[in-house]
C-alpha cells in the first residue's frame, strides 16, 4: 500500500509544488510554502460505488424555502447581512488584527442570547480574557456558552451535545484536525475546518460565524475557494488611529453587496453609527478653499461626504500625486480633464486629495465634487459652505446624470444645504425641494465657475 504523498503548498494562494520554494512562483510570496501530506483515496468502481438517495426534481414543483432571519441587535450590521441573520448560513467576517472583529461578536451574543442558544468558539483567548472583555463591555450572556478549543472534532462534538443556534468560531486559522498532519493555519487544515462547520449549518439548520485572518495584502488568509464556500464575506474595515469602523459585503446570498456598516470604538465597545454623514459634516472647517461636500449612494443609504484637496507648488519638475479614499488613476483622470478643457495648471504642482471620516468613494457620482475640490485647491477660491455638488465627468468635461438623484437630494436638504449642484438631465417635474433650496443644473465642467465665489471675492 502507497504511504502518503508530500507536497509543498503556497500559504498565500495555493500553489502547489513537489519541492520546497524560497518564492511563489504564482503570486510571489516568500517563504511561503509549507509541507502537507495528501493521502490518495481508494479508487471508487461501480461495485463499490453505491447508489445516491438525491433524485432529480422539477424545477416548477421545488418549494420555496422559507429563511427565518434573527436580529442581531446591531441594526448596522443587520444592513449589511440583508435585515438580519439568516438560519443555515455561514458568514467569513474578516479584518486586520485588533479592529474589533471579536469585540462586535462578543457584542451580538448579547443580543441574540436573549432568544437563541449561543456557542462562542476560541481558540486564540483564554476564557478569563473573554470574561474580563464581557465585564468591560456590560455583557451578562445567560444563553452564551463558552468552549475554548482549536480541534474541529471536539468542536463538532460539543455542538452534537449542545445544539446551539448560533456558532461563532474565533478563528478558522486555529482549527485543526488530527486526522490531517499539516500544520494549523495551513490551507488544508482551513479548507476542512471551513467545510466541517457548512456541513453542520446545512445540516443543522445553525448560523455560523467565521473569523478569519488577513494577508499582508490585505485579503482574507487562506485558499481563495473559502470565500466561495460560505454564503456571506464581510470585511472590517478602518483604522487603529481613527475611531470609525466600516464593515462592507463583498459577497451576500441573502442581501445586497452594496450597503455597509458604520461603527465608533469607543471605551464599551463599538457604538453604531446610523447617520455618518451627520458625524462627517459637523468636522467640516469654514471658510476654506480646497474643500468640497458630495453624496454617494452605499447601497440604499445616501452618505454626506467631504472632499478635501491641497495644490502647492512642487520644488521638483514633476508634481506629486497623492489620493486617500479614492481612486488613484480616477483622480489623474480628472486632473488630466481640468488641465486640457479649463487650462488649469497642475502639472507643476503636488496634488493631495484626501476623503474625511475614512469612507471610500467608489461611485462616478463623485467626480463632480472632486473636480470643484481641485479646482478650489488651486486657484484658492473657497466653495460656500451650503453647497454640495454630485454627478459624474466625461473625457470632454460633460456632466453626465446619476442614479437615485431623490435620496441624494434629501440627504442634503436634511443636512441643510441650500444649494444643490447636479446634472442638468437629472432636474426633472417630479424633483420638489422646499422653499429657500436652489438646484442648479449644470451640463458641462465650466458652468460650476459661476458657483465658485467666495465671501472674500463677493465683499470686493
Amino acid at each position: 500500500m502507497k504511504g502518503p504523498k508530500i507536497v509543498f503548498v503556497c500559504r498565500e494562494c495555493g500553489k502547489t509544488s513537489p519541492k520546497w520554494l524560497g518564492k511563489c512562483t504564482d503570486c510571489g510570496a516568500w517563504n511561503s510554502f509549507d509541507e502537507e501530506e495528501i493521502r490518495e483515496n481508494p479508487k471508487i468502481t461501480s461495485i463499490n460505488r453505491g447508489r445516491s438517495t438525491n433524485k432529480a426534481e422539477k424545477f416548477s414543483e421545488l418549494a420555496l424555502p422559507t429563511y427565518m432571519r434573527t436580529k442581531t441587535g446591531m441594526g448596522e450590521l443587520d444592513r449589511v447581512l440583508g435585515g438580519g441573520l439568516v438560519d443555515s448560513s455561514v458568514v467569513l467576517l474578516s479584518g486586520e488584527p485588533g479592529i474589533g472583529k471579536s469585540t462586535l461578536l462578543l457584542q451580538i451574543c448579547s443580543e441574540l442570547g436573549k432568544t437563541r442558544k449561543v456557542l462562542y468558539v476560541s481558540g486564540e483567548e483564554s476564557k478569563g480574557q473573554l470574561k474580563l472583555r464581557a465585564e468591560r463591555l456590560g455583557i451578562l450572556g445567560d444563553s452564551i456558552y463558552l468552549l475554548t478549543e482549536t480541534d474541529i472534532d471536539a468542536v463538532l462534538d460539543e455542538c452534537a451535545d449542545l445544539k446551539p443556534d448560533v456558532v461563532i468560531i474565533d478563528s478558522v486559522q486555529t482549527l485543526s484536525t488530527m486526522r490531517l498532519s499539516s500544520v494549523p493555519g495551513s490551507i488544508t487544515q482551513v479548507r476542512e475546518g471551513a467545510m466541517a462547520f457548512i456541513n453542520y449549518a446545512k445540516n443543522n439548520g445553525a448560523a455560523v460565524f467565521l473569523v478569519g485572518h488577513v494577508n499582508k495584502e490585505g485579503g482574507i488568509s487562506g485558499p481563495k475557494v473559502l470565500e466561495h464556500m460560505v454564503d456571506a464575506v464581510l470585511y472590517f474595515e478602518g483604522e487603529r488611529t481613527n475611531s470609525y469602523r466600516i464593515i462592507r459585503a463583498i459577497k451576500n446570498r441573502f442581501g445586497s453587496t452594496n450597503e455597509i456598516g458604520v461603527f465608533e470604538m469607543g471605551d464599551r465597545g463599538l457604538i453604531e453609527i446610523p447617520n455618518p454623514s451627520e458625524v462627517v459634516i459637523a468636522e467640516r472647517p469654514k471658510n476654506t478653499s480646497g474643500s468640497c461636500a458630495g453624496c454617494v449612494m452605499q447601497g440604499t443609504r445616501p452618505i454626506i461626504s467631504e472632499i478635501q484637496s491641497l495644490v502647492a507648488k512642487s520644488v521638483y519638475a514633476t508634481g506629486k500625486r497623492t489620493s486617500d479614499g479614492f481612486d488613484y488613476n480616477r483622480m489623474c483622470l480628472l486632473i488630466a480633464v481640468l488641465e486640457k478643457r479649463m487650462g488649469l495648471k497642475f502639472y507643476e504642482n503636488d496634488v493631495y486629495l484626501n476623503v474625511a471620516g475614512g469612507i471610500r468613494l467608489d461611485e462616478p457620482s463623485a467626480d463632480l465634487s472632486i473636480a470643484m475640490a481641485l479646482i478650489s485647491g488651486i486657484t484658492d477660491r473657497v466653495i460656500p459652505d451650503n453647497l454640495i455638488a454630485f454627478g459624474e465627468i466625461g473625457l470632454s468635461g460633460e456632466v453626465r446624470a446619476v442614479s437615485h438623484i431623490d435620496y441624494r437630494v434629501k440627504e442634503a436638504v436634511r443636512l441643510g444645504f441650500t444649494k444643490i449642484i447636479l446634472p442638468n438631465k437629472n432636474i426633472t417635474k417630479t424633483l420638489k425641494v422646499p422653499e429657500g433650496v436652489e438646484l442648479c443644473g449644470v451640463s458641462n465642467i465650466y458652468q460650476v465657475l459661476v458657483y465658485m465665489i467666495s465671501k472674500s471675492d463677493e465683499q470686493v
